[in-house]
């Protein structure tokens, strides 16, 4: 009885045991190896087969680098997916590298974090084994960034050959290096016909600093070799990194049928020939500084686009020709030959550029190429085209404007032939106009157009990323030691600290702003609040945060003598966040406890989209009020795109009112840009600890208007011209007993400018 017992509990286990096997083998057939940490990763990994799949648990997976390499096929190949889409997260210092044949990957999260390795996705396992025939598909990869704005790496780099990367979420990439980079770096990478398709491009903020392209296929060292790359019905919005939104750097690449919304730069043909535009949609809203197209080197062609709102000029307008170097090296700028510019519909855009970059290096003007049959159109704009150079080596035909637009001139003489001067209608549908005389100038209307909704994965929410004031709740503070402070401390973005009190507010704290915060005093007080304070800085601006100040007195009375006081402070680290400061109806008096209070004080590694302040008044202060110069590297980089000064006064200020730096010759940035408006300056720069000894130093900034301006018994204007063409104007401007302008170089406008 005890044998049979034994026989038939050996029999029960055995049977037990081929069913398990039986259930893994068919799970693994079916479904996956699910795996629920990187041990059982790899050994799932280590022996995988054709058909094979592999599947990560839900969970946050932390610190885990997935090396995913096999040899599948195309009826057969190995997969890389998620138990649950949306509920697989990859943080911390986490990446993958991809390697071998018909590998496909998709469903990865990547937040919260950063690559240690150069990479997030890389379509390579190691230099040795690239990825070919492989895909990547509905993978997110959102706000993964060191802490260092200018530590570089890459997002996507992909290598091999017919590799596919499609419907992925990409947004938030904030510090140096390109979003998705295409790497030409041996034979076995080039005439890759990689497809990149049907992916969400999203909000990459400006760097102000070249190294903030989106994609870029190639470099200027391989721009010679074949990638054949297709880039498709992708949608870019707001990719605003720097000057090249994408940056085509070898030949025979293919962009069609994509979307830029929004977004500042331009789609550039930077390096490399016979790459082929076509059926793009540029919807820009007249956004500021964004742009179209730009056309370098040989055998071009761009055709049936859909240009509206465009409003960069120069490097970044709506079509810009390119003069070249003759016999140029690589990383420089080749001459335009044998290309077309045809089919294209241009709706209220204010800058088409030929000849664009002429000067003493790049004097070889455009050969051999064709503008035909291009509408455009703009009522409100006369000036549409400018010629940088001699333009004879274009051949305009059969180019439909509107009539009050003034034909290209050459050598001073407008054109007489090439274009015809007629009123448009239009029809619209589904915010596409087309010209009724001439419905087939633009895109093809039989393809669909990227956009939100058809891009990227469905199953991931796409964030709105813009810096947005006063969406939150309002938060009441009366009177009370470090009342707002702990208001703060309290709040959520978007919030609104409402002061209810006349009279003084006392901060013994330092304020950090850790997340967008308004601060203001309540409607109908008879007098408005005040804040003082004994901390070296008030408010002290973290990663992250940003800040609205309205209708306050601020005063410096309480302050310990601390050198180098301030108001408002960025963080002393390196903010990988922009930030934006707006200043509204203020009063700043006393700041002049010590020899150096300042009202806004700088680090580096910081930047602020834009920094805003009108109907203010600074008096009596012994430091300066805006000093944006900690940039002084000479490498294009600088603290603020837009800086806006508007209906205020300046009056007995030690320092400069104003310090803007932008040095080295990098073109691919497009500020600072100043718009200076109804000010006053009295009595303004005269310590001697003031390095500048000006009222202003503008070193390097791109755009300045500057008008309805007055400065009395104050120290000199200083301005230093680099980068191209800056646009800077005087106009309606009075200087009374005051030091002159004084300038590096001549190229600036003064309308209007009298000296008493």
């Amino acid at each position: 009885m005890r044998v049979y017992i034994s026989i038939s509990i050996i029999l029960l286990f055995s049977a037990c045991a081929q069913l398990n096997i039986s259930t893994i083998t068919e799970e693994k057939k079916l479904d996956g190896t699910l795996v629920n940490n990187i041990e059982e990763y790899k050994a799932a990994v280590s022996n995988l087969k054709p058909g094979d799949k592999i599947v990560l648990a839900n969970g946050t997976w932390t610190d885990t680098e997935l090396k995913f390499y096999g040899k599948g096929t195309a009826e057969q190949p190995i997969i890389l997916s998620v138990q649950e889409k949306g509920k697989v997260f990859l943080e911390g210092q986490s990446n993958i590298r991809i390697g071998g044949e018909y590998m496909h990957v998709e469903g990865l999260v990547f937040r919260n974090g950063h690559t240690p390795s150069g990479s997030v996705i890389a379509f390579r396992k190691d230099k040795e084994m690239l990825c070919n025939n492989c895909r990547v598909t509905e993978c997110v990869i959102e706000d993964y960034n060191p802490s260092e704005r200018f530590d570089s790496d890459y997002w996507v780099e992909i290598y091999g050959k017919n590799n596919r990367f499609d419907h992925n979420y990409l947004v938030g990439k904030r510090n140096r290096g390109v979003t998705l980079a295409v790497r030409l770096k041996t034979e076995a990478d080039r005439e890759n016909y990689h497809q990149i398709d049907h992916n969400y491009f999203g909000y990459r903020p400006i760097l102000g600093s070249n190294g903030g392209e989106t994609l870029r296929v190639g470099t200027s060292h391989y721009s010679l070799s074949n990638s054949n790359t297709i880039v498709e019905y992708n949608y870019f919005e707001h990719c605003n990194g720097e000057l090249e939104i994408i940056s085509s750097k070898s030949c025979q690449n293919t962009f069609r049928n994509n979307t830029f919304y929004e977004s500042q730069g331009t789609l550039t043909m930077r390096h490399g020939n016979e790459t082929l535009v076509e059926n793009n949609y540029f919807f820009a809203n007249r956004k500021a500084n964004t742009g179209g197209i730009r056309i370098i080197n040989e055998s071009q062609t761009v055709r049936n686009n859909y240009l509206q709102g465009i409003t960069g000029h120069r490097f970044r307008g709506t079509l810009v020709v390119m003069n070249g170097v003759p016999n140029s090296p690589l990383n420089r700028y080749f001459q335009v030959k044998n290309s077309e510019t045809s089919n294209n519909l241009i709706i209220d855009c204010d800058h088409i550029q030929l000849c664009a970059g002429s000067d003493e290096e790049r004097s070889a003007t455009p050969i051999d190429t064709k503008i035909t049959s291009n509408i455009f159109y703009n009522t409100k704009k006369d000036d549409v085209f400018t010629v940088y150079d001699d333009i004879s080596g274009i051949e305009f035909e059969e180019n439909v404007v509107s009539p009050n637009i003034a034909f290209p001139k050459n050598k001073g003489k407008e054109l007489e032939k090439g274009f015809t001067a007629k009123t448009i209608k239009f029809i619209e549908k589904d915010g596409v106009k087309r010209s009724k005389s001439h419905p087939n100038i633009g895109p093809d209307q039989s393809k669909p157009i990227p956009g939100r909704e058809n891009t990227g994965v469905s199953w991931y929410p796409k964030k709105d990323y813009q810096i947005r004031f006063g969406t939150g709740k309002v938060i009441e503070v009366p009177h009370g030691e470090n009342a707002i402070f702990n208001a703060v401390k309290k709040s959520k973005p978007g919030d609104i600290i409402r002061l209810t009190e006349s009279g003084n507010y006392f901060e013994g704290k330092a304020i950090t702003i850790p997340h967008t915060i308004t601060i203001e005093a309540a409607p109908n007080l008879t007098k408005r609040p005040e804040i003082t304070f004994e901390r070296t800085s008030l408010f002290n601006l973290e990663n992250g945060g940003s800040l609205t100040l309205e209708g306050i007195n601020f005063s410096g009375r309480n302050c310990g003598d601390y050198s180098g006081n301030s108001i408002v402070c960025t963080s002393r680290y390196s903010m990988i966040n922009n930030y934006k400061l707006m200043i509204r109806n203020c009063d700043f008096n006393d700041l002049d406890v010590n020899h150096s209070f300042n009202v806004l004080k700088v680090y580096k590694n910081t930047f602020a989209d834009s920094i805003l302040v009108e109907n203010c008044r600074f008096n009596n202060i012994t430091g300066h009020v805006f000093n944006l110069d900690k940039e002084i590297d000479d490498r294009g980089i600088y603290n603020v795109e837009n800086m806006v000064i508007r209906d205020c006064t300046f009056k007995d200020i030690g320092g400069v009112a104003l310090s803007l730096y932008r040095g080295g010759r990098d073109e691919s940035t497009f500020g600072p840009i100043l718009d200076l408006h109804n000010t006053s300056f009295d009595n303004v720069g005269h310590d001697k600890r003031n390095k500048y000894q000006a009222t202003m130093n503008l070193h390097g900034v791109q755009i300045a208007d500057m008008r309805k301006l007055e400065f009395k018994d104050s120290k000199k204007i200083n301005l230093h011209l680099i980068v191209g063409e800056p646009i800077i104007e005087f106009r309606d401007v009075l200087l009374k007993n005051n030091e002159d302008i004084v300038s590096n170089d001549d190229a600036f406008q003064q309308i209007n400018v009298t000296r008493e």
